[in-house]
């Protein structure tokens, strides 16, 4: 039983270190997917290597990880409020072509990760970013202004192929 309350100790503290941490240190993978990767690596390692657990307080100690992975899955996909607290919402990062500084802040982001994402999604100018969003996961999402692009750049727009 000491195996499973240290499991789920550790798994909860590092649930909490990697939330502190910020989106953009695990972009694209969740927080849960970073934990249990780390964990059941290191988990596997001691108990292949025979160094604090047995085979079946290794075994014991990945199962626990694993069905609280499934818990909290569960949890996060029945209620929204856990999904909130478990995952993290989408943030606003700029609306109508308006970087918000202090988002930028809570967030630990700097402008040069904003002016990356929009150069990654083919925008020049961050005025014509209609809403750029930090997703949960840290990956931005864009979207920009329709109509805003030059004819220049697409002469053959409104034309039929031929």
């Amino acid at each position: 039983m000491d195996i499973v309350i240290r499991a789920a100790i550790v798994f909860v503290l590092l649930w909490v270190v990697l939330r502190v941490s910020g989106r953009r240190q695990v972009s694209q993978l969740t927080a849960f997917d970073l934990i249990l990767l780390v964990t059941l690596g290191d988990l596997i390692s001691q108990t292949v290597l025979q160094e604090d657990l047995s085979l079946t307080g290794g075994a014991l100690a990945v199962v626990t990880f694993a069905l609280l992975s499934i818990l909290l899955s569960w949890l996060s996909w029945r209620f929204r409020r856990s999904r909130r607290l478990l995952e993290g919402e989408p943030t606003i990062l700029i609306k109508d072509g308006k970087v918000d500084d202090e988002v930028l802040r809570y967030e630990r982001l700097p402008i040069q990760d904003i002016l990356e994402a929009a150069r990654e999604h083919g925008v020049r100018d961050l005025t014509e970013i209609d809403l750029m969003i930090l997703e949960p996961d840290g990956a931005f999402s864009v979207f920009t202004r329709s109509g805003r692009q030059d004819e220049e750049e697409q002469p053959n727009k409104g034309t039929p192929a031929t």
